[in-house]
């Protein structure tokens, strides 16, 4: 175990760390000297603790030959490292302490975490540390997870809409695929190396581009003290991963695509249709009119919503924007009416040129979306061990910033905001269009008739 530091550090911990404002009364945000950013979120209704790590690494991070990759180091997390030799080791420490753990992989981050009973809170910090500094790659350990791992992918390819989301992601970001796929490719998991791993925790493991969050039945005070004691040590990279292997822009589509895809496993037709949307790099303001006009569009009084469901031309239709750092998407899922396809298609594309109407929303619409966004926001914090997950995406992919003034900025959102957004992203702006369609159906409908950018 890494040696307390002495009296005279603790008490100067105050001044070397950084505070951030505008949190709520129960959370604390420090800065230790290494760049470790330390979230506390305390929740005394449970003796329960838990103990998460969040690195900025993940999908944007891969070129093709890495594609894939930060999802088998989050299980290879899971296994050997100096403190405990084996899996076997590391799952019967897991069961000593009483913990559930898990992780997550996503476009721009990768977290691990453990839930235990908060009395064995000083041995999960022990143990996460062991876990995040000190991996051990085994190699026979690692060909059992490229197995394990490649399994995972290969379930999901066995959903009906995988081909089209896949087509999708192939049609819209082009030569930079790799780095909005989180699921990888088969021969690059199957055929990863221990080195492969050793490179991605050379580049993004380090304490300067992590978050460690200790949420539940902690005190903050305590935690922090203990926090710099185990990682203080934890040596920082000397340099910024992404000023090193910068990130590369997602290039402005240039015109609209359309296409279809067959498969036999879908039973009713599929559309998706994918625009760029802001990131919040470049225009977080429009993050916020994004997720405003997303829910009043997806609720049964819209307009949007009349027009094509309560008129029988779709089954169901949603409209989602992403919110990222880089080039977040906005998708519109329909399943058309089998019956009304072609009329469906047409009747989408009439209503994104009505979206930027003056009459197309109603101030109580908009006023109704700022509230209950609101409301989301707060019944997020229901379930501790959960919200330190949407803790985790709101700093890899924004700020802690970002979540505590979000209901703020969200009330400042008007139509005319809601008007630009539509304007700048969506209303004849490029997109893709993916159908996705039975080979039956499609002999039958002929959707390369109407389904085009021209009509």
């Amino acid at each position: 175990m890494i040696k307390k530091i002495c009296l005279f550090i603790l008490l100067l911990l105050p001044a070397l760390l950084k505070a951030q404002n505008k949190l709520p009364d129960n959370m604390f945000l420090r800065k230790l000297p290494n760049g470790l950013d330390v979230l506390v979120i305390e929740d005394n209704s449970v003796p329960l603790a838990t103990i998460m790590i969040t690195c900025k690494n993940g999908a944007y991070t891969e070129t093709p030959e890495f594609n894939g990759l930060s999802h088998l180091y989050e299980h290879m997390f899971f296994k050997a490292n100096k403190e405990y030799h084996s899996a076997d080791d590391f799952l019967q420490r897991v069961s000593e302490l009483g913990m559930k753990f898990n992780g997550s992989t996503s476009f721009e981050n990768v977290n691990y975490y453990f839930t235990l009973p908060s009395s064995n809170l000083s041995e999960g910090l022990d143990f996460m540390n062991s876990a995040i500094r000190y991996p051990k790659f085994d190699p026979k350990e690692m060909a059992k997870e490229n197995e394990v791992v490649d399994a995972e992918f290969q379930q999901d390819e066995s959903d009906p809409g995988y081909a089209l989301s896949n087509a999708m992601d192939h049609h819209m970001w082009g030569s930079l695929y790799s780095r909005k796929n989180s699921l990888g490719d088969h021969q690059v998991i199957r055929s990863a190396t221990p080195a492969m791993m050793d490179s991605i925790k050379n580049k993004y493991y380090f304490p300067n581009n992590c978050l460690l969050t200790v949420a539940g039945d902690v005190k903050h005070d305590d935690i922090f003290r203990r926090v710099q004691n185990i990682y203080g040590s934890w040596k920082p990279s000397g340099f910024d991963p992404f000023k090193k292997w910068p990130i590369p822009e997602f290039k402005p589509l240039k015109k609209t695509d359309y296409f279809v895809v067959e498969s036999g496993l879908s039973r009713v037709p599929l559309v998706l249709m994918e625009w760029e949307g802001p990131d919040t790099r470049h225009d977080v303001h429009s993050t916020y009119a994004a997720d405003v006009f997303s829910f009043i569009v997806n609720q049964n009084s819209s307009k949007f919503s009349k027009a094509l469901l309560q008129s029988g031309l779709a089954l169901q239709v949603e409209i989602s924007y992403l919110t990222l750092s880089h080039t977040g998407p906005i998708t519109l899922e329909i399943v058309p009416n089998p019956a009304k396809i072609k009329e469906c298609i047409a009747e989408v594309k009439r209503q994104l040129n009505l979206m930027d109407s003056e009459d197309y929303f109603t101030d109580e619409q908009i006023a109704i979306a700022r509230r209950k966004l609101g409301i989301e926001r707060t019944m997020e914090k229901e379930v501790t061990s959960d919200f330190t997950q949407a803790m985790s995406f709101w700093w890899a992919s924004t700020t802690i910033d970002y979540y505590t003034g979000y209901v703020d900025n969200l009330n400042t959102i008007t139509r005319a905001d809601l008007q630009e957004y539509v304007r700048k992203y969506i209303k004849n702006q490029p997109y893709c269009a993916g159908m996705l369609i039975s080979p039956d159906l499609k002999a039958q409908l002929h959707p390369e008739e109407f389904f085009t950018a021209s009509n």
